[in-house]
């Protein structure tokens, strides 16, 4: 989800004439992610969809085994994904299905598990 004063403000500019500055847009959207972040949304695409949206949640839960994280829409379903320490990311902790780690980004990693796929933030850069 966007910042949508943010963008209705860059929209007005549009409409009166006057084109938004590419570096107002990138500023607009890097500005929408961080609030979607702080909120726990992350980006995903669900159910075999093309593209992204950021409509899916992250929570984080401790335990006995380590970390798990449970990502998901409340009316597609969740995943849980185990945090790992050995370098893979994360392995699916619920099912039968694998879950591939893809690096799409500084500090994005991609997580496709069946026809659903989630971005993740994740130390991309490894240890030094």
């Amino acid at each position: 989800m966007r910042t949508w004063g943010g963008i209705a403000g860059l929209l007005l500019l549009a409409a009166c004439g006057g084109a938004p500055d590419n570096g107002d847009l990138a500023e607009a959207e890097a500005r929408g992610a961080r609030e979607a972040a702080a909120d726990g949304r992350i980006e995903c695409a669900l159910e075999g969809a093309k593209l992204f949206d950021r409509t899916c949640t992250v929570e984080q839960i401790s335990g006995a085994d380590g970390t798990v994280l449970v990502v998901g829409r409340a009316n597609v379903g969740y995943r849980r994904l185990q945090i790992t320490t050995d370098g893979r990311g994360v392995v699916s902790a619920d099912g039968a299905e694998p879950a591939k780690v893809t690096i799409v980004g500084d500090g994005v990693i991609e997580v496709a598990i069946g026809s659903d796929r989630y971005r993740l933030p994740a130390n991309t850069g490894g240890t030094t």
